[in-house]
């Protein structure tokens, strides 16, 4: 059995809640000290010209590429919301080969951009082959619905049903109302089977809104815990998510 580290964190952009502080130099140190072999990012910035000029210590490339540095030699982006200045999405970062990735957009018609970020990744030691979906659904309950429905569709249709399937990230679902049509498509939710119940991250100084998920199929947590005290209560405005998954 192969035992890996899955972190899921919205990292806002790099900055801290209601955006007072940008800190992603202190988030890449946070994420390095969990000793992650994948890490699920929401809201990381591919470019934005107006906050380059503004921050002196911006990095000069992608915040994903800042924040993969040298732990994390494969990354995939999927841009999500393009605006004039810029462009931010989901990410994956990993210590395994990302064999491919498509970046599925989701969004609704004239409302937010949404994707769903799935890559195929080559564990050593593992036989198949590790399917992960990055996902950041919308704020609205009948744009969450949809969005769910085609991340099922996109797990019977197009993922081999033996495959392990590890899905992360923001799901917006803070009255729990979408967890039902997970538990359909036959998602594990990591928190609700080690603790009983999905795990509370936003905001995070206060963490009371179950908003973030980590879903398994085909695979086992064997721990599953909240980073919610300091650093990470001051390094976004949601508090990571971290488990140990078995294949």
């Amino acid at each position: 059995m192969t035992s890996i580290n899955v972190l899921t964190v919205n990292v806002h952009m790099g900055f801290t809640l209601l955006n007072r502080r940008f800190v992603l130099p202190e988030l890449r140190e946070a994420i390095r000290t969990v000793s992650a072999d994948m890490v699920f990012l929401q809201e990381v910035l591919g470019e934005h010209a107006h906050h380059a000029r503004r921050h002196a210590n911006w990095p000069s490339g992608p915040q994903y590429e800042f924040l993969a540095d040298t732990l994390w030699p494969q990354f995939a982006y999927g841009r999500n919301a393009v605006y004039p200045h810029g462009h931010h999405g989901n990410a994956l970062m990993s210590k395994f080969p990302i064999a491919s990735f498509e970046n599925r957009d989701v969004s609704v018609d004239g409302h937010e951009q949404r994707g769903l970020l799935h890559a195929v990744l080559r564990v050593p030691g593992h036989d198949a082959d590790v399917h992960t979906v990055c996902v950041h659904l919308g704020l609205r309950e009948s744009h969450r619905q949809k969005q769910i429905a085609l991340l099922c569709a996109i797990a019977s249709e197009e993922i081999p049903r033996d495959a392990p399937l590890i899905v992360a990230g923001d799901f917006n679902d803070w009255r729990v109302r979408g967890h039902a049509l997970l538990r359909r498509c036959g998602l594990v939710e990591a928190f609700e089977h080690t603790q009983g119940r999905v795990a509370r991250t936003f905001p995070s100084r206060w963490p009371t809104l179950p908003v973030d998920r980590i879903y398994l199929r085909n695979a086992r947590v064997a721990e599953a815990r909240v980073l919610s005290s300091r650093p990470w209560s001051h390094l976004s405005d949601h508090v990571p998510l971290l488990a140990r998954v078995e294949l």
